[in-house]
């Protein structure tokens, strides 16, 4: 469960989110205009940014975390992929999932590249585990950080508009993704996307003007239109 209590945030003097209370069981779909504070809410729970307040993750203040540990409970996909290493591999890359569980100065385990293999595998992308991540298209490179993600073993998986690079075919796809996903893991997904939400079957929260509101899973999606106004 993550919990968010009095919790505010300002950026460039702006506030962004005040005095949020909101508490996260298992599955949430967040919705809201660009700019509305629907990724900052999110990153925060990672420690991604700076807030007032306090966030519960599994009833243990986010702040007392060390990073490695955090990894372990909670794993942020943004919305576009970044490398540093434009030659890195597929393979290299889902396994840098692992880091939160290597030893220090120890190689990764056998162990390690084997849930590599599987995730792959599940994902359908073996084929693709020694080509370079920057040669990939936009559905791809979003398929190899759920792959990472999976490899990192995190209860909670956050998705940050995932599908805001892709086309219909890839969009249905990462949609079904997520659906499975909920059966082994908890999922929070940040989208302005009506259509794909609706499609997730989960509940919803809206963020407008700095506060959020709360809707469930039954809500007329058609309805949501006027919540932008």
């Amino acid at each position: 469960m993550i919990e968010f209590s009095n919790f505010s945030c300002s950026f460039n003097n702006r506030e962004i989110l005040k005095n949020i209370n909101l508490k996260i069981k298992d599955h949430l779909v967040i919705l809201g205009s660009n700019g509305s504070g629907k990724s900052t809410l999110v990153k925060s729970v990672c420690k991604l940014v700076k807030y007032e307040g306090n966030i519960l993750l599994d009833g243990k203040n986010t702040e007392t975390y060390e990073q490695k540990e955090l990894a372990k409970k909670v794993v942020y996909i943004p919305t576009k992929l970044e490398i540093a290493d434009e030659f890195i591999s597929v393979e290299e890359f889902v396994l840098l999932g692992r880091f939160a569980h290597k030893r220090s100065f120890f190689d990764y385990t056998k162990e390690d590249r084997l849930l590599v293999e599987k995730n792959l595998e599940f994902l359908k992308l073996s084929h693709l585990k020694k080509h370079s991540v920057k040669s990939l298209s936009s559905g791809e490179q979003q398929l190899i950080q759920i792959a990472q993600a999976l490899t990192q073993q995190s209860k909670t998986i956050i998705f940050d508009e995932p599908t805001a690079n892709l086309d219909p075919r890839n969009t249905m796809l990462i949609a079904s993704h997520i659906r499975e996903l909920k059966n082994s893991h908890n999922i929070l997904v940040i989208t302005h996307d009506l259509e794909f939400a609706s499609s997730l079957g989960i509940d919803v929260a809206f963020i407008k003007n700095a506060s959020v509101k709360l809707h469930n899973k039954e809500i007329d999606f058609k309805e949501m239109v006027n919540e932008y106004d």
